[in-house]
């Protein structure tokens, strides 16, 4: 009879050696809070420009960052759904400027006339329907425009940072507060998942797949989906002890929400204060300096009372302030004003013609861009191992 011998058994056992990288950077994943400040602050940027060259280009740099540095996580899948928002705001906008034919001068160039509705006296200064011009829709796509990349620079962040553990690094007065932010911020990838596998199981099935009875048949499995997973995190955070006060006595408890209150009062007065040049100077950088000192004290307090756990914080290392950086740096160019004129930023359709092109904002956000390499490859799964082959020796 034939003898059937493991080939794998029949060599000793040899420890596996180190990975050569070949020089690059070992794949781990960066503190969520470097993309939040890169997202945040290239937000900033966009609120600064009207210029549709320059919100194209935004949306070119956040579809490379994040093309290069994503994960397999399944809040990683779900920028293209923000995408879909940002088309839709735009939509939303041109619509409604419209059919709420405002700032529509001679001068403009005419395309059509939407039926005009009467109003009634109370609602006098507002006019539905009318002349449609191409400088009002124009005018109403570039606003709606920059909106949808602001949306798209918070979606980066969703789709790039781990809300779970951006959870870790919140103060302990703010844990509960972070923990409702985090589900909230979970939910839409969640439920595009649930969509995802339902519209695959279909598919399977040989259903429809398109039309509106299909729509019936995904949205029942997908609500269910998400009721039962909600009784299962209410479970998990009921075992946890979540919302519980713990050794925390009444008294303290009042003096935190005190102090916060207090704190935040202090800082809307001292915004109010630096905004507004007629108001007192007590209630500019003093009010918020006050208002700031209490919140601190607040914070403090609060986390007294919570005990908490890091296993393996995340570091903060060369990566993180390299991330964080560039995407500030690009706020500070665009609004600093050096080397550009700043009506390159906001240009008029009064003539019509083609935007420019300013070089040193766009090199700002080319600069923003410069965190898809800047930041370290994400950690790539783990590949199953084949199993050992069986081979036969010769009679």
């Amino acid at each position: 009879m034939p003898r059937t011998t493991v080939e794998a058994a029949a060599k000793p056992p040899v420890s596996a050696p180190a990975p050569d990288t070949g020089g690059r950077r070992l794949p781990r994943t960066l503190h969520p809070v470097a993309w939040w400040v890169w997202a945040l602050a290239l937000a900033t940027a966009v609120s600064r420009t009207n210029n549709p060259l320059l919100l194209f280009l935004v949306l070119a740099v956040l579809g490379y960052v994040i093309t290069m540095r994503r994960t397999e996580a399944p809040w990683a899948r779900g920028f293209k759904y923000y995408l879909y928002l940002a088309l839709t705001v735009v939509a939303i906008r041109v619509v409604f400027r419209a059919v709420f034919a405002t700032g529509v001068t001679p001068r403009d160039h005419f395309l059509f006339s939407l039926p005009r509705i009467p109003t009634p006296d109370w609602y006098a200064g507002i006019q539905l329907g009318g002349p449609v011009s191409l400088e009002a829709l124009l005018s109403a796509a570039t606003d709606g425009l920059r909106l949808a990349c602001m949306l798209c620079c918070i979606g980066a962040a969703n789709t790039l940072a781990n809300p779970k553990r951006a959870l870790r690094i919140l103060p302990g007065a703010l844990y509960e507060l972070g923990v409702a932010v985090t589900v909230s911020l979970s939910v839409a990838p969640q439920l595009v998942q649930s969509v995802q596998r339902v519209h695959r199981a279909k598919r399977l099935r040989a259903g429809r797949s398109k039309g509106l009875r299909a729509l019936r048949g995904i949205v029942v499995p997908v609500l269910e989906d998400a009721l039962e997973r909600s009784l299962r995190l209410a479970a998990a955070m009921d075992s946890r002890g979540y919302g519980r006060a713990g050794t925390a006595t009444r008294g303290s408890r009042r003096l935190t929400g005190a102090l916060m209150l207090l704190g935040m009062c202090g800082l809307c007065a001292g915004a109010y204060g630096l905004l507004d040049a007629t108001a007192p100077k007590l209630l500019g950088l003093p009010a918020m300096g006050a208002g700031a000192v209490l919140c601190f004290a607040g914070l403090r307090l609060g986390g007294r009372r919570i005990t908490r756990t890091s296993y393996r914080p995340d570091p903060w290392r060369s990566a993180e302030w390299a991330v964080a950086g560039c995407g500030v740096l690009s706020a500070v160019l665009l609004f600093t004003n050096v080397g550009f004129n700043a009506a390159e930023l906001n240009p008029s359709i009064y003539p019509l013609s083609w935007p420019t092109l300013p070089l040193v904002p766009a090199a700002a956000i080319l600069l923003a861009g410069a965190a898809g390499f800047l930041a370290p490859p994400p950690t790539a799964p783990a590949r199953p191992t084949a199993p050992a082959q069986r081979t036969e020796e010769p009679k």
